[in-house]
């Protein structure tokens, strides 16, 4: 998989190979002071390249294929879809477990309704300018091992 990252503001974009969005990388600028002055600040940080530690990743959790407001279906098609659900989330019990991220938060899209998104931290392992290909560096290993798992 061939990932891409393209900055947005303050945070980054993660593209796919086939150039769709797959996620969010939110970088964890640290505790920025004054917080009047945090688009400055981040930008400057941005600019320079300042180095970080690590940031949030945004993904999506899953696609009910019910909320939606056409929905006009059967009664085993949305057993079939429940089921799909659990299967998937089961999927993500095991990733979370494995990676031992035990904190996450999880909303419904901004974009879609019928999906719930799953944020968690990511620690780099080493402290890492502010820069796409050496951002992609770290986050990779997360983002293969999300796709391994058929989660992306």
């Amino acid at each position: 998989m061939l990932w891409k990252l393209e900055l947005d503001e303050n945070y980054f974009r993660i593209y796919d190979s086939k150039k769709l969005i797959a996620g969010y990388f939110d970088p964890d600028y640290g505790d920025i002071y004054p917080k009047e002055n945090s688009e400055e600040i981040i930008s400057s940080m941005l600019q320079n390249h300042d180095k970080i530690s690590g940031g949030a990743i945004l993904v999506p959790l899953v696609k009910f294929r019910l909320f939606d407001t056409d929905l006009d279906t059967t009664l085993s098609k949305v057993e079939q879809n429940v089921i799909r659900v659990t299967g998937h989330l089961q999927k993500w019990k095991n990733f979370l477990s494995q990676t031992n991220r035990h904190l996450h938060s999880i909303r419904i899209s901004h974009t879609d309704q019928d999906m719930l998104t799953i944020t968690f931290q990511v620690k780099f392992s080493k402290s890492t300018p502010l820069e796409k290909t050496k951002l992609l560096e770290e986050i990779l290993p997360t983002l293969d091992l999300l796709q391994k798992s058929d989660l992306l």
